[in-house]
């Protein structure tokens, strides 16, 4: 049924996204990806988005924008990466690694991109399953956007779709492994470095959702 659709797809060069790319494709969408440098503490996840969009030979946009005031330990290198969280809390608080309104902001770049290239979808690899706890991963955020697409544009039937949402790492990894999504080349540490730190929640959900797929 999407067959000849164009879609907008965000990607940060982590699992998720990597994922949801690989999925939009499967599903017949001429895809644009859109990469995001927002002044992030690294720039390993742009190297791995890249990646990922050449490797599924698909056109991208790399756009830069400022975030000034901070108020994440992505965006303020002052601010230290939290890495002591039990993993049993994961997902339960919201961490200082969540940026203010930052899914919003890139919601609203998609939005204007895809009603002004005429794609009928917007895919995000947003997960409320195995996830750091940001509000703006959840069902009930994509569903008020939805609405906001509704009320607020000139095209009004562009969808926001999150194939990923009730899904755990694992079974994410699984579905990439499954459409051939380049998982080898996503990168997902917060920390960033030449290697992953193995310790932020990141790292974490990445090891435990591997460890489950085997």
């Amino acid at each position: 049924m999407a067959k000849g659709k164009k879609a907008v797809v965000l990607l940060s060069g982590g699992l998720d996204s990597a994922t949801t790319l690989y999925y939009a494709l499967d599903q017949g969408y001429q895809c644009r990806a859109l990469i995001f440098d927002y002044g992030q503490r690294h720039r390993r996840e742009l190297k791995s988005a890249v990646a990922v969009a050449k490797g599924a030979k698909v056109p991208y946009q790399l756009l830069k924008i400022k975030l000034p005031w901070k108020g994440s330990s992505l965006l303020d290198l002052r601010s230290p990466v939290p890495s002591t969280r039990h993993p049993r809390k994961i997902g339960k608080t919201i961490p200082s690694t969540y940026v203010p309104a930052r899914n919003t902001i890139f919601l609203s770049f998609a939005l204007s991109f895809a009603e002004a290239s005429g794609a009928r979808a917007i895919f995000i690899g947003a997960n409320a399953v195995d996830f750091s706890g940001y509000p703006d991963c959840r069902p009930a955020y994509y569903q008020a956007f939805q609405k906001v697409i509704e009320q607020g544009t000139k095209a009004k039937k562009i969808r926001i779709i999150t194939p990923l949402i009730n899904m755990t790492k694992e079974q994410i990894i699984r579905l990439g492994m499954k459409l051939g999504a380049p998982l080898d080349k996503t990168w997902s540490c917060y920390a960033g470095g030449r290697a992953p730190c193995g310790v932020c929640d990141s790292c974490r959900l990445r090891a435990k959702g591997f460890a489950g797929a085997g």
